[in-house]
């Protein structure tokens, strides 16, 4: 039976996984084995926020900046990111839905064809949402939220003064989620790099040291009683 802890139960946790490439080059060792070692963390946080009873957790994997990375890096990134992905299918055994976040037009049609095929086998989930962030970036996804909505104007279906935040969230790639309760970043920076900016106007940030190779369960059940320590009044008093 899976364990729940409520004081985590039911939250959406985002996580800024940073630090592979430092933490390998510490250990004097290619950048490639870090987002190796990286890659592993993301499968056990998988497991140990599903057994806490988290409701929704998201991965930033891979950036619309990160395309400015030495090629053989972005080659390394990608090749994990197929290989996770085809691990992925495991996850349906565990009720799990799966969600890609993010421009997916640019990837290949092989990992187009696999992101399809998860999202498809496991929308019907009703266990914990994952969403993985690929070739994803805050500022390009409230953009492709304005088109959308520009497009419905254009198109004689909506009147520019029908918009509303609501409508706007609802073209967002995490269209109908709740929004993220705490966003974690792992490796000492203190910034949101593009993750999730319309999502997090009111979610906790929590910071912490360890490189995210380094990440253990014990660094999350930190992160967790951070969190509930701190009181959220949304703008109230």
């Amino acid at each position: 039976m899976a364990q729940t802890n409520s004081s985590a139960q039911g939250l959406h946790i985002g996580f800024i996984m940073d630090g592979n490439g430092r933490w390998a080059k510490k250990r004097g060792l290619p950048r490639n084995m870090g987002h190796s070692k990286g890659a592993q963390v993301f499968q056990d946080m998988v497991k140990y926020c599903k057994q806490l009873g988290v409701q929704t957790v998201t991965f930033y994997a891979f950036s619309t900046e990160n395309w400015k990375r030495p090629q053989d890096e972005v080659d390394a990134i990608m090749k994990l990111l197929k290989e996770y992905l085809l691990r992925a299918f495991d996850y349906k055994k565990e009720d799990n839905r799966i969600i890609v976040l993010g421009d997916r037009s640019v990837l290949t049609p092989e990992i187009q064809r696999l992101i399809f095929e998860i999202e498809d086998g496991t929308k019907q989930n009703t266990g914990m949402t994952i969403n993985v962030a690929i070739n994803y970036g805050g500022r390009e996804e409230l953009t492709h939220a304005a088109r959308a909505l520009a497009q419905q104007v254009a198109d004689g279906k909506l009147l520019p003064q029908q918009i509303d935040e609501e409508l706007l969230a609802g073209q967002l790639y995490t269209a109908g989620q709740k929004d993220p309760d705490f966003i974690l970043r792992p490796s000492g920076e203190k910034r949101l790099s593009n993750f999730m900016l319309w999502q997090s106007a009111y979610a906790e940030f929590i910071y912490m040291d360890v490189l995210w190779p380094d990440f253990t369960r014990k660094d999350l059940d930190w992160a967790i009683a951070e969190f509930n320590s701190r009181s959220r009044r949304y703008g109230g008093l």
